[in-house]
């Protein structure tokens, strides 16, 4: 058998998760600040503002199915989806959360894996195999594992972890909130980055909202701290970027009011390691704040956009702009004046796109 590419896997979930997420999540954010309400009784009257409410409720609990069966997907093809959308159905109804259905995910993907691969059956049954066979003996199997075996332990674990979140004081929070807040920025809409997002919209589903505002915090400070350490470089006449590098940054600043980190990509790949320190150590020090004032978001995602949601919306903005400020002094203080050979490559890659932009102009 082959690697079990235990990452790769997450990764294939969480790109079909933040769809759904980001969806459901803005659903919620608009109902909320139209005042409107979960509807309780479907058979009483109740406003758009609900509806819309309601249904990002509908759509966040659709979190466990859909990245357990994105990742039995991942692993075993179509043969996955129905019994890992089983196990996620199952992790919500147990209490487990998105932790329960990620494992649920992974035992039922690496057992229909098996079982399509080694389980012999007559010549007349094989059309059986995909619709009937496997969904059944799989779903059968690894959903009684987690309803009497591997749910405990995982329902105990995720009421600990919230628990204990719940209950952090003082310099824990600072610590908890700067750790997550430098993973959501450490490579800007990568891998750590999505790690940390899944962990805080996780949390959102047990009702711990702090680590989703130092989510969407972090992943705005790097394209604000980049442009911010722009302006002032122009103010004080102290040249720290190439023209590129200039354009560029016009493009990250709207990208992260928005929440999209990777603007900052083409900046950081020509000084990756003063931007990244200079970004993530930012993104610590607002998420710590944040996490420490108590901050909280019930939206996984929408940058400033949704603000308004937020519990503390002004002490957001506040602890927002202090990490803006320590990235942007971070890069004034450690990146270097470019050289006339930098800025030289960085004109001549424009030129070269303005003149392949003219002739297509001139060819159509």
């Amino acid at each position: 058998m082959k690697k079990l590419q235990i990452k790769k896997h997450a990764l294939t979930a969480i790109s079909y998760m933040l769809p759904l997420v980001v969806a459901s999540g803005l659903l919620i954010a608009i109902g909320n600040l139209t005042n409107g309400q979960v509807i309780e009784n479907y058979k009483a009257p109740y406003s758009v503002p609900d509806a819309l409410v309601s249904l990002g409720v509908l759509g966040m609990g659709l979190l466990a199915p859909v990245i357990a069966g994105a990742i039995a997907y991942s692993i075993a093809d179509r043969p996955g989806i129905a019994p890992g959308l089983l196990m996620g159905l199952i992790a919500n109804s147990i209490g487990a959360g998105f932790l329960g259905g990620m494992l649920g995910g992974y035992l039922v993907g690496y057992f229909v894996l098996i079982l399509v691969r080694y389980l012999k059956v007559p010549k007349w049954a094989q059309g059986l195999m995909p619709m009937m066979i496997v969904p059944l003996i799989s779903s059968l199997v690894v959903g009684l594992l987690m309803y009497f075996v591997v749910g405990v332990p995982i329902v105990w674990a995720t009421e600990a972890m919230t628990s204990f979140l719940q209950g952090m004081q003082g310099s824990m929070r600072f610590v908890f909130g700067a750790v997550l807040g430098a993973m959501a920025a450490f490579d800007f809409g990568g891998p750590v980055n999505k790690v940390a997002s899944l962990f805080a919209d996780g949390l959102l589903l047990e009702g711990v909202k702090e680590p989703e505002a130092v989510k969407i915090l972090a992943s705005m400070v790097p394209p604000f701290g980049v442009t911010l350490s722009w302006v002032v470089s122009k103010l004080i006449k102290k040249k720290k970027y190439t023209k590129s590098e200039e354009d560029n940054i016009k493009i990250a600043f709207p990208m992260g009011i928005c929440m999209i980190t990777e603007g900052v990509i083409p900046i950081a790949a020509v000084d990756p390691i003063r931007v990244i320190i200079s970004c993530t150590l930012g993104a610590a020090v607002g998420g710590g704040l944040s996490m420490t004032w108590g901050i909280g978001s019930p939206v996984p995602s929408g940058g400033m956009f949704i603000v308004p949601a937020m519990n503390e919306p002004l002490l957001f903005c506040l602890a927002l702009l202090i990490g803006t400020c320590v990235t942007a002094a971070m890069l004034l203080i450690l990146k270097r004046e470019p050289t006339k050979e930098e800025e030289l490559i960085a004109d001549q890659g424009l030129e070269e796109e303005e003149e392949i932009d003219l002739s297509g102009i001139k060819i159509s």
